[in-house]
């Protein structure tokens, strides 16, 4: 009688030690069958990632240059804004020019608009407008252009036209400014072209007065083109900064359906050198930065009558060195900058070029003379 209670007490163990490896073996095949769904998860969102990346339109650029400058712990990136019409892909100039330099460290990106009609080094002994360099070697004839002239080292760019910058806008509902009553009729003349360019409509304001509106596509795009108001050029940079910042500030609260329509609408207009998974880099942490300062290159310039040998209106750096030096303290405040000898002689030549010359003593080196 006890060994049979006692058997059936080692049965009864047995079973309880078979029902236990049964739960265990469930647990693993559930582990496993959930480690196998969140990498597919993955595998899926990566090729969903890819596969709209490849709406991008890439170039790379193999030749670029710079004066031997590197400003670690930031990455400097060209933007550039072209005014093409339908069918117009070559000799196109760029009617906005934009350093971007994103500080790693504290995730500010601070914007430096150089002025289009600049008068700089733009090839081997060539000088003219800053905006020429794209339209004779397409980005990477302009991206030379900054790196020889601000002692810089971009390694890539973004190039967008009227129709991406008039689409980002639309599909983020609009934007809200504040205009003068003369940025308001400028802006209503510039509608037009710029309508019949991008193939969309906007409406008129009217009356043209002063005020805070919502703007369109259109609307948005014909703002950054003013440059007959007081200020010009200068003034007109400005309001390109002021776009992007706001269009910044709608895209970071909007919703994933609205980012993956204008993913589908604007990547096809838009080119750039970076690769997938340079983009796929940017992107994790793009939240995290924020727009910083904003200012215009070259902070002290002239606008001469005629320059010997050029015709049209240029706008000059006093001392291109001089102006180099402040747009470096304004982008990498923490780090010592000294000019390169490159964009001294460059500085120099520029000044002979066009008999504007800083004035003498003015941030220049110990020891240096006019």
């Amino acid at each position: 009688m006890r060994q049979r209670n006692g058997g059936g007490k080692l049965e009864r163990r047995r079973r309880e030690l078979r029902r236990q490896r049964q739960r265990k073996r469930r647990k693993r095949r559930i582990l496993v069958l959930a480690v196998e769904v969140f990498l597919l998860c993955i595998l899926g969102v990566t090729a969903y990632t890819m596969f709209k990346l490849d709406k991008l339109n890439t170039t790379s650029v193999d030749g670029l240059m710079n004066n031997g400058l590197s400003q670690e712990g930031y990455l400097n990136v060209a933007l550039f804004g072209t005014d093409n019409r339908a069918g117009e892909s070559e000799g196109v100039r760029s009617d906005c020019i934009i350093v971007a330099s994103l500080n790693n460290e504290t995730k500010e990106v601070k914007l430096l608009s150089v002025y289009r009609d600049t008068f700089l080094k733009t090839g081997d002994d060539i000088f003219e407008k800053a905006n020429s360099a794209y339209a004779s070697g397409g980005p990477e004839a302009a991206i030379n252009m900054l790196n020889r002239n601000l002692d810089l080292d971009i390694e890539n760019y973004v190039t967008v036209n009227f129709l991406a910058l008039a689409d980002v806008v639309d599909l983020l509902g609009g934007i809200e400014l504040e205009l003068t009553d003369e940025e308001v009729a400028h802006m209503n003349n510039y509608c037009v072209e710029t309508s019949e360019i991008t193939q969309k409509t906007y409406e008129r304001i009217e009356p043209e007065t002063a005020g805070t509106y919502h703007l369109n596509g259109v609307q948005a795009v014909s703002y950054s083109r003013i440059r007959y108001t007081e200020g010009g050029d200068f003034k007109r940079t400005q309001r390109q900064r002021l776009v992007i910042q706001k269009i910044v500030e709608k895209a970071k609260s909007a919703k994933l359906s609205t980012i993956n329509e204008i993913i589908d609408t604007v990547f096809p207009e838009i080119s750039t050198s970076f690769s997938s998974g340079e983009i796929m880099k940017l992107s994790a942490g793009l939240l995290k930065y924020s727009i910083g300062e904003t200012e215009g290159f070259p902070s002290d310039s002239a606008l001469p009558e005629s320059i010997p040998g050029y015709s049209g209106a240029y706008v000059v750096p006093i001392g291109l060195e001089q102006n180099v030096r402040r747009a470096h303290e304004f982008l990498f405040p923490e780090k010592e900058y000294k000019p390169t000898d490159t964009l001294t002689q460059i500085s120099g030549e520029i000044s002979s070029a066009t008999g504007v010359y800083p004035e003498t003593g003015e941030d220049e080196d110990e020891g240096q003379k006019d």
